[in-house]
């Protein structure tokens, strides 16, 4: 197959849907020969909010010690690539077509198929044991202790913040969701976690507990030092990135962690398209609050348009409320995935205008500063039109 056509195929695997569990993921990348080089370290990442800008971090951390990098995140923004980087490079599209025609050919006659996840996983362990990565960051899709990531044995596990998220699978209490995210604790191994709600924090030491894995938390956000990503959170985070790489083995200098994240660029992080325009995936109230006080702290006294779309499962009455503060006006808009909520349902008390389409909201705001925010997939959408690139999303 070529490239479209090995997207084509992995695409159709999504009329699988989620299964949560390693059985499948395990012998996947078994028989894919996906394992993880005996040398090679891994550093697992779960949590509800900042894990994408977490992995980010450790990835470049390991880069400034001239490791080689493997990074496994989820969902992608733009282009499926975005999810498998080896030392910050996508993996190629003839790569990439040559690893889901094997993949397709080894699976074809299963009783039980692999999933659009479970899949990628695989194509992206087997780029990375291809390449000779030293170190290994694997960013969990859902959950953790049935995630498919978790069925590659890690050497140091980390914990963002948890908040309540994804309450169909894991969980309806913050204590449920955690004890599922914290299930990725292994025997002996490190786990280092966040700051977290008392009621998270419980769940993870009885987790950890349990698993006889060595528990620390991350105190004091990452201070001294200039990060490339704003906000007081990302300090929080960069601090737990610095923490992984210690417990990984490996002895970070002022100048590599100086250098390393004050040249971090990670997409849809508080990003500044242009002097009017910047792009944030809050989409849940921790991540809202978070945004509010990033807002405040960059532009003081200041409000913005606010262009917002949603997708089902979300809170997003809450994330409204946690938005007005700051809000000149809302720009309601669809987000073009099957998931996607009817924006004139979206309820604020804040003067708000309905739009059938993005290219609308974003001419309508294009003099003013402006925040997009919401889901993902809305912030994908963005990037593409505004790069002239085409846009192609995943429901996983």
């Amino acid at each position: 197959m070529n490239y479209r056509e090995a997207i084509d195929w992995l695409y159709s695997t999504q009329m699988f849907g989620i299964k949560l569990g390693l059985e499948g993921p395990t012998r996947l990348l078994r028989e894919f020969l996906a394992f993880p080089a005996h040398t090679t370290k891994v550093v697992h990442v779960a949590g509800t909010n900042g894990k994408g800008s977490t992995c980010a971090m450790i990835d470049s951390l390991g880069r400034g010690l001239a490791q080689r990098t493997g990074l496994f995140t989820s969902p992608h923004l733009i282009d499926y690539r975005e999810r498998i980087r080896v030392s910050g490079m996508e993996i190629s599209e003839e790569k990439t077509a040559a690893l889901i025609t094997e993949a397709k050919e080894l699976v074809a006659d299963w009783d039980t198929h692999p999933t659009f996840f479970e899949l990628t996983l695989a194509i992206a362990m087997r780029h990375f044991r291809d390449s000779d990565c030293d170190l290994i960051i694997l960013e969990t899709g859902m959950g953790g202790r049935l995630d498919a990531t978790t069925a590659v044995p890690a050497d140091v596990c980390v914990l963002t913040p948890i908040a309540l998220d994804h309450t169909k699978w894991l969980g309806s209490t913050l204590g449920e969701i955690a004890t599922e995210k914290a299930g990725i604790a292994l025997r002996g191994k490190p786990l280092i976690s966040s700051p977290q709600e008392p009621e998270a924090e419980t769940a993870i030491k009885r987790a950890t507990n349990q698993a006889q894995a060595p528990l620390s938390f991350v105190t004091q956000p990452l201070t001294g030092y200039t990060i490339g990503l704003a906000g007081e959170h990302q300090r929080y985070n960069a601090a737990l990135a610095c923490e992984a790489m210690i417990a990984a083995g490996y002895h970070i200098s002022f100048d590599v962690v100086q250098h390393s994240l004050a040249h971090l660029d990670w997409p849809g992080r508080f990003e500044r398209i242009n002097e009017n325009l910047i792009l944030d995936a809050a989409h849940n109230p921790h991540a809202a609050q978070a945004l509010v006080e990033t807002w405040n702290s960059e532009y003081p006294g200041k409000k913005a348009r606010i262009i917002f779309g949603a997708v089902e499962d979300k809170e997003v009455d809450s994330v409204l409320r946690l938005l007005e503060p700051i809000a000149e006006e809302f720009h309601f808009v669809p987000v073009n995935s099957p998931r996607g909520l009817d924006p004139s349902k979206h309820r604020t008390g804040t003067r708000a205008i309905i739009h059938t389409k993005l290219t609308e909201a974003l001419a309508a705001t294009a003099d003013r500063p402006t925040l997009l925010t919401g889901s993902l997939f809305l912030l994908g959408e963005a990037k593409a039109l505004l790069s002239e690139q085409s846009q192609r999303s995943s429901s996983q």
